[in-house]
């Protein structure tokens, strides 16, 4: 009976301690309806256009040119970019492609999606996706694992036609990101983001001439909503806790059965 009491208690605990776990699967970004999305993109990775996730970017350009974007990325996110290229009503066949960036500038490989796509004639849009691999807080100097900090999407077309070269179209660029909870969680966090500098005026407007010395880099505006994470924390401390309650609690009861089973019986007297 002691052991049956037990073990409800342990189950109870469980359950309650599970909901808040199994909410942190919903994806960490909201759709943007407060109409502050970027209008437009940048040239080069030092002038991407910074969004957030959750909000549409839109952009105009022309066949041919290179887009960019940046966005925060935090670690146990899986993040994934969706681009859509609307096209002219008139054209040949175009390739598109989109591609992800780390904050050191090194491309990371989608674990899926659509990253490359053709337009056939007078088709009037395509879309890409691309699906990152989980940002993790830590990882060795020689791998390629995404880690927390600044991400960026380039788009660009990649097979156009001469006669399509220059041609305007607009586009439209999305991040969405899944947090993966306490799966993905390594024993380590990087002393801090990569979010690299962006070379500013310090204190002039952009049309005034600063001497060297009044101008300087400053980190990029852009961070998760809540704040970049600590690295240590994540759901797995719960399940570790979890556990260890029920170990706790499965000791007990083999001991008190071990007890029962132990004890002589008591013989009447007079026997």
């Amino acid at each position: 009976m002691r052991f049956t009491r037990a073990l409800s208690a342990g189950l109870l605990l469980l359950g309650v301690a599970a909901a808040p776990a199994a909410a942190d699967s919903s994806p960490s970004a909201s759709p943007s309806g407060d109409g502050t999305a970027p209008t437009s993109a940048g040239t080069s990775f030092r002038t991407a256009t910074e969004i957030e996730q959750g909000q549409t970017a839109t952009a105009g350009g022309s066949a041919g040119d290179y887009l960019y974007w940046s966005f925060p990325a935090d670690a146990m996110q899986r993040p994934t970019v969706k681009g859509t290229v609307k096209l002219p009503e008139t054209h040949a066949a175009q390739t598109w492609r989109i591609d992800v960036y780390d904050g050191l500038r090194r491309r990371q490989a989608c674990q899926w999606g659509a990253q490359t796509r053709t337009a056939q004639e007078g088709a009037s849009s395509l879309e890409l996706a691309c699906v990152l691999r989980t940002v993790r807080a830590w990882t060795e100097p020689w791998a390629n694992d995404p880690l927390p900090g600044t991400y960026y999407v380039r788009l660009t077309a990649v097979d156009v036609p001469a006669s399509d070269l220059g041609v305007p179209v607009s586009t439209e660029v999305r991040v969405d990101s899944k947090d993966m909870g306490g799966a993905a969680a390594v024993d380590g966090s990087l002393a801090e983001p990569l979010v690299p500098g962006i070379a500013m005026t310090s204190g002039e407007d952009a049309g005034d001439k600063a001497d060297d010395a009044d101008r300087g880099a400053v980190l990029s505006a852009i961070e998760p909503e809540d704040g970049w994470s600590s690295g240590w924390w994540s759901d797995r401390w719960v399940w570790t806790g979890i556990a260890g309650v029920l170990a706790a609690l499965a000791g007990i009861g083999g001991y008190a059965l071990t007890r029962g089973s132990g004890r002589p019986s008591r013989v009447p007297p007079g026997v």
